[in-house]
């Protein structure tokens, strides 16, 4: 079979892999000239690592099986790492249940509740439920409106800014959840978080070559403008004026670009027509010849620094992979059409500087090298009241064409582990569509994967 799959990241390109090993004949579609989309690799002059930070969990076992399959599970390193909280000019380090109880923010009674919070959104499974309710609402009736101004409301405001007030209890579920379990699954061990030495880019560069060894093409550069049914059955994709022709194609680009790419008689999207909104990044990785802090990550719940978070990656990768510097990640979540989206580097290192000078003092101490700006506009879909009523199936109203992106993990974290759960679940359910072209008016139906859609009305 001849499948073309728009989008170069992690998804088109470990379903590229998959899907070479079963014998098809894969072409990629990338519009940038470097592969790996959001997990794609940086060149930091005396080194190379990624352009946005990524972890790896112990109770990532999707990814942990990915790279045993390409055979890259010899190099992922792991360490045990330290989290802390920034508030009111002040470090806390939360990495034990001693420092939480510690935790001067909060009093003893907002410390319990907040536990118990954690602990019984750990323990739910039916997110459904979680969907028609605010964050916020959800938040203040668990834990009380203290727990939630201190602790909750500043972390939320950072990641989503007011944005926060639109988004359903869903978003706080999958993400304590996944929290939980990476504890649960290190507590038995000093392996906590993990990465794949050389970074991202080594990971790319197996997948390259195992596709590259099964006959399949990797495009880079060309964009991919529209898709057409074929008169002679499969479809068509247009290549900046030239049309190639597959039997299956598969899109992994957010809605926004599906809307616009794919015929209206291929698409089933929302009735409403209503597009998904993403959160976009701004991402600043300072270079430096100490560290800035021993946290793997810091949340900052503080308005007035300008970055979401502080993210240590020289706490978690050794210096002698980063040319002997300590890098350091400072990560600004945004609407996507924020205008800090499209503000200079010079800007940008300018205005996030002034948040380091605030956040510590002996700024100058530590030796910054550089500062490298790098930017997404579509990141993370925003979780609203009712979301996974907008969200993209993955069969369409073509038999040959299917949809498969980061805005369909209706119960799940955006994570290359949730990434590579995606795709295996794909290849399981409809794998055998791509074996055999099914009749569309009688062929077997076909539900999605669970975790993806399965939450629609």
């Amino acid at each position: 079979m001849n499948v073309g799959i728009i989008g170069g990241g992690l998804t088109g390109l470990a379903l590229a892999e998959r899907l070479s090993r079963r014998g098809h004949r894969i072409t990629v579609l990338e519009r940038d000239h470097q592969l790996g989309g959001l997990a794609t690799w940086h060149d930091f002059g005396s080194f190379v690592w990624d352009r946005f930070y990524h972890v790896i969990l112990p109770s990532d076992r999707h990814l942990l099986g990915f790279l045993e399959d390409i055979g890259l599970e010899h190099d992922v390193r792991w360490r045990r790492t330290l989290t802390g909280y920034y508030q009111d000019r002040t470090f806390y380090s939360i990495s034990s249940n001693w420092e939480f109880l510690r935790f001067p923010p909060l009093n003893l009674l907002q410390k319990a509740r907040l536990a118990a919070t954690i602990l019984y959104c750990s323990q739910l499974d039916d997110w459904r439920r979680l969907e028609g309710v605010t964050v916020e609402e959800w938040l203040v009736r668990m834990g009380g409106r203290g727990a939630f101004d201190r602790f909750w409301k500043p972390l939320l405001l950072a990641k989503m800014g007011e944005s926060y007030r639109r988004v359903s209890a869903v978003f706080i579920w999958a993400y304590i959840k996944r929290l939980f379990s990476a504890r649960d699954a290190s507590a038995s061990s000093n392996e906590q978080l993990g990465h794949v030495t050389g970074g991202y880019r080594t990971v790319f560069d197996r997948l390259r070559d195992r596709i590259d060894g099964a006959g399949g093409l990797l495009l880079t550069g060309v964009t991919a403008r529209a898709v057409a049914a074929d008169p002679g059955g499969g479809l068509r994709v247009e290549l900046d004026g030239e049309w190639r022709r597959f039997d299956k194609v598969v899109c992994t680009l957010p809605v926004g670009l599906l809307r616009r790419l794919a015929k209206d008689e291929l698409l089933r999207l929302s009735a409403s027509g209503d597009d998904i909104e993403y959160l976009g990044v701004v991402c600043a990785a300072v270079l430096s010849r100490r560290p800035l802090t021993p946290f793997y990550v810091v949340n900052i719940a503080d308005r007035r620094v300008p970055f979401t978070g502080v993210i240590g990656m020289s706490n978690l990768v050794a210096p002698q992979e980063t040319a002997g510097l300590h890098l350091t990640y400072l990560p600004k979540y945004v609407l996507a059409d924020d205008p800090l989206l499209r503000a200079s580097d010079d800007q940008v290192r300018e205005l996030f500087l002034a948040g380091l000078d605030r956040m510590f003092p002996d700024l100058a101490e530590a030796g910054i090298e550089s500062v490298h700006v790098n930017r997404a506009p579509r990141v993370q879909a925003l979780q609203v009241l009712g979301y996974s009523r907008l969200v993209p199936e993955v069969e369409t109203r073509h038999p040959d064409f299917f949809v498969l992106n980061t805005s369909q993990f209706v119960s799940g974290t955006l994570n290359n582990n949730s990434v590579i759960g995606a795709v295996d679940d794909f290849i399981e359910r409809y794998g055998h569509q791509l074996e055999t072209r099914l009749d569309a008016a009688t062929g077997p139906a076909s539900r999605p994967p669970a975790h993806l859609v399965s939450g629609r009305p």
